[in-house]
């Protein structure tokens, strides 16, 4: 049988690590509570890690949900993760996951503005605002004012506006891989058992 090579063997390692978290139980539509799904989770994390942005790096998860980039970002040797959700009970999910897997994570229950201190990196996945337009621009601007580089997931097609506005923040943004996520029937007005979106991995820089 051949062997993995090692770095495939981590990565393998670190998506059934995040495959064994508790998801999130009542989700809110308003706040487009959609989880990442580990497999993109573990290919984001490695994306950050490959380039020097995670290992020995403080690490801020906005909108943490059930804690996946966090707790993940700690997993690959992060000195210091924080997550943070409006949702009281995303932090409660999040905490018992962080528990199970023996990590240690800052959560703090709040608005992403009132997200304060300064991190080396962002990881995030904002709501699309499918609900609310424009939803993620204020996870944008404080993700800008929180650390030097960002890792955020975004609708297919927006790379332009997310641009331009991070532009005008005196940053850039820039694509780095495409993923195909599989949206399971979660709300009323859903049409489908799974609805499949198309989602853009853009790298921020201030």
């Amino acid at each position: 049988m051949t062997e993995l090579p090692q770095t495939q063997m981590r990565r393998k390692r670190l998506e059934i690590a995040l495959q064994k978290l508790r998801p999130l139980g009542e989700r809110s539509a308003r706040l487009e509570q959609y989880q990442t799904p580990a497999a993109v989770a573990s290919d984001i994390l490695w994306e950050a890690f490959s380039a020097g942005d995670i290992h020995g790096r403080s690490v801020a998860d906005l909108g943490c949900g059930n804690g996946i980039f966090c707790i993940g970002a700690k997993l690959m040797g992060a000195e210091r993760a924080a997550g943070i959700d409006v949702d009281p009970g995303a932090i409660r999910v999040a905490r018992a996951n962080a528990e199970s897997l023996g990590v240690d994570v800052e959560l703090f229950e709040g608005d992403v503005s009132s997200m304060g201190g300064a991190f080396d990196t962002v990881l995030m996945n904002p709501p699309f605002g499918a609900q609310t337009r424009h939803a993620d621009r204020a996870f944008v601007e404080k993700a800008l004012s929180l650390a030097p580089v960002t890792y955020s997931l975004h609708n297919d097609g927006s790379q332009e506006f997310v641009g331009g506005m991070t532009g005008a923040l005196g940053g850039r943004s820039m694509a780095i891989k495409r993923y195909k996520l599989q949206i399971p029937y979660a709300f009323e007005f859903h049409r489908k058992a799974n609805e499949t979106i198309s989602v853009v991995l853009l790298r921020l820089e201030r």
